[in-house]
């Protein structure tokens, strides 16, 4: 009798386990290559998630920037409005009130009148000290270079006056020519602008030989047509005048 293969017996032929081996193999690696596959989906589903996330975001505070600058826009048309509209019109700086025109300024302790901003001294000094006192402060004796002016001044020294003898320097002197009278900046004094007092100058020399080159100016009860301009001894102690040009301003509308 014919006998069968060992093989054959105890199980399946060996090409048939090899073909089982490789589809079980096969297998596997579907499954891993699958599960790859999912993994790479959730993640870009996240990552889509999180930029679809940002934009929304992002919309959202461009919405809100949007609505910021529409009411900045319509609180500067509103001002805008009340600028135009404004009826009173009033100096950020003291002054004359000028429609649409400048104003000036002078700094702390100074007064303003007529572009020019004054300073009137308490200490007493004489006239080359009290020009000295001035210039440290950006500006010189005062240069009087009109009747208005001269009314101010002659006017405000009434204020300021603490004694019939309290007298300002003014910046006028013929210390260089006896007789040519001429002011800081080295301009003639013009005749028609003279507020001597009576009998002034008088170039009297009892108290000093060179007599007196420098101009003091004040009268307490007030002066006949503004003359109360007196010529005195240079070295004399006498309160003074400073004058300065005031800087600009600009009118502004107040609420």
């Amino acid at each position: 009798m014919m006998s069968c293969p060992q093989s054959f017996i105890e199980g399946e032929a060996p090409d048939s386990q090899h073909a089982k081996s490789k589809r079980g193999s096969k297998v596997t690696t579907e499954r891993v290559a699958l599960v790859v596959l999912c993994i790479l989906l959730a993640a870009a589903l996240i990552v889509i998630c999180c930029l679809s996330s940002d934009k929304i975001r992002t919309n959202k505070e461009l919405e809100n920037l949007k609505h910021h600058k529409m009411k900045c826009e319509s609180n500067l048309t509103e001002s805008l409005a009340k600028i135009k509209s404004c009826s009173t019109v009033q100096p950020t700086c003291p002054g004359p009130k000028v429609i649409n025109g400048p104003c000036y300024i002078c700094e702390e302790g100074w007064e303003l009148h007529g572009g020019k901003c004054y300073y009137f001294s308490n200490n007493k000094s004489s006239w080359n000290e009290s020009r000295d006192q001035c210039r440290a402060k950006g500006g010189d004796l005062v240069k009087i270079e009109s009747r208005e002016e001269q009314t101010f001044l002659e006017r405000r020294l009434r204020d300021v006056m603490t004694e019939v003898q309290d007298k300002f320097w003014i910046g006028l002197t013929d210390s260089a020519v006896e007789g040519r009278w001429v002011w800081v900046d080295g301009s003639p004094l013009n005749e028609s602008l003279e507020f001597w007092s009576k009998g002034e100058p008088d170039n009297w020399k009892s108290e000093h030989p060179d007599g007196e080159d420098c101009v003091r100016m004040g009268e307490k009860g007030g002066a006949k047509d503004l003359k109360c301009w007196f010529d005195a001894v240079c070295s004399k102690p006498h309160r003074s005048i400073c004058e300065v040009a005031g800087f600009g301003g600009q009118y502004a509308c107040v609420f």
